[in-house]
């Protein structure tokens, strides 16, 4: 069996690609929506919740998976630790499904600071006048209240009604908020920047298909200052920015066990 976890928007193509030699999979999402997503493919086991180390090693012996795709979200540095640490555990191949990152195509852009975490976000605004839109995601939004930053932050997050309470919980006012499933683009992106006179915008390096490619033009449209968080430099062995590759890697290993 082949165990994936995916948590972006190509997890549909991915599995679909996969259907065209085998409906012998485990997949597993972080939430029941991203479960749902799913419903029309193939697959023996879905599971619509977090795992955790000892769930993820569990998940291989009982169904017996010699193969685990690791296409979680970029950012999902935790999830990517642990899918890790139980391929290693059960000595099964893992193999890594990265998206592409865009931000180097705009290293010109005089305007565009990149960052390794959110408290080096501090000095790169700290002189900035002006609003700030935060487009990095509810998670780590105290981390960028936690700046004690002066400037008014608006923040785009999920329409969710958890992500709605973790705001309120955290002090964010309402008409700090714009509350919208992405990817969004070019053309709102530019709207909100305007709309909310932001000076500033901060975002995660997510790929086109995160929509990080469209705040970078719409940034660039406005000439205002785009803050990007980096991507950890984490060093895996077998990694792929392309899902065609990907899957004909996955299926010459999948046949050579069938026929082992």
């Amino acid at each position: 069996m082949i165990g994936l976890i995916v948590g972006t928007s190509e997890g549909k193509k991915i599995v679909s690609m996969l259907n065209e030699f085998t409906e012998d999979l485990f997949i597993s999402t972080a939430t029941k929506y991203g479960g749902e997503l799913l419903e029309n493919y193939k697959y023996k086991v879905l599971n619509s919740s977090p795992l955790n180390l000892e769930q993820i090693i569990e998940v291989i012996k009982i169904h017996n998976i010699n193969i685990f795709i690791d296409a979680s979200h970029p950012y999902a540095l935790e999830v990517t630790k642990n899918v890790v640490k139980a391929c290693e555990v059960c000595k099964i191949p893992y193999i890594r499904y990265e998206r592409p990152s865009v931000v180097e195509k705009y290293d010109s852009y005089e305007k565009l600071m990149q960052v390794d975490n959110y408290e080096d976000i501090y000095e790169c605004v700290k002189n900035i006048k002006g609003n700030i839109l935060n487009t990095s995601g509810s998670r780590n939004m105290d981390k960028i209240l936690n700046l004690g930053l002066e400037n008014r932050i608006i923040h785009r997050v999920l329409p969710s009604l958890k992500v709605m309470e973790e705001c309120f919980n955290l002090g964010v006012k309402v008409e700090d908020l714009i509350a919208i499933k992405g990817p969004i683009s070019y053309d709102l992106n530019l709207s909100f920047i305007r709309e909310y006179d932001a000076k500033v915008i901060i975002m995660k390096d997510s790929g086109v298909e995160g929509g990080t490619e469209e705040k970078l033009k719409a940034a660039m449209a406005a000439e205002i200052w785009a803050i990007v968080i980096k991507r950890s430099n984490k060093k895996l062995d077998t990694v792929f920015t392309s899902i065609e590759e990907m899957v004909i890697y996955i299926k010459n290993i999948y046949n050579k066990k069938l026929r082992n």
